[in-house]
């Protein structure tokens, strides 16, 4: 059973944008903590969280990377997105944007043309 190109860029957005949403929410936990309140409460909560969202985007964009044929460039750039802030949310658009999340055939999976 093989997992179909629109099944991978599902999943590589979906993990991109929690991915995303985890590094708000850790940035919010560090602002209370060192600029408000002083509770860890936050960091606490979301550090681990974004812990695992991270290394998931890494493993999926990995993935997605080798599936979906990327050249080194792409994957790079992916995996630099996982560092600034809301960097994934970019990643993503650019991805869609030049088609590198779409299907793309397999030159050996085509038909011979007939010959006449």
């Amino acid at each position: 059973m093989s997992i179909s190109p629109r099944v991978t860029a599902a999943a590589f957005r979906a993990v991109a944008i929690a991915e995303a949403l985890t590094w708000v929410g850790l940035l919010g936990g560090m602002y209370v903590k060192y600029l408000g309140s002083g509770s860890e409460a936050g960091v606490e909560l979301f550090g681990p969280i974004h812990g695992g969202a991270f290394l998931l985007y890494v493993a999926i964009t990995l993935a997605a990377a080798l599936h979906l044929r990327w050249n080194l460039w792409a994957a790079l750039v992916a995996l630099a997105a996982s560092v600034p802030p809301i960097g994934t949310l970019a990643a993503d658009w650019w991805l869609h944007r030049t088609g590198r999340l779409a299907a793309r055939p397999d030159p050996r999976e085509q038909a011979p043309d007939p010959v006449a």
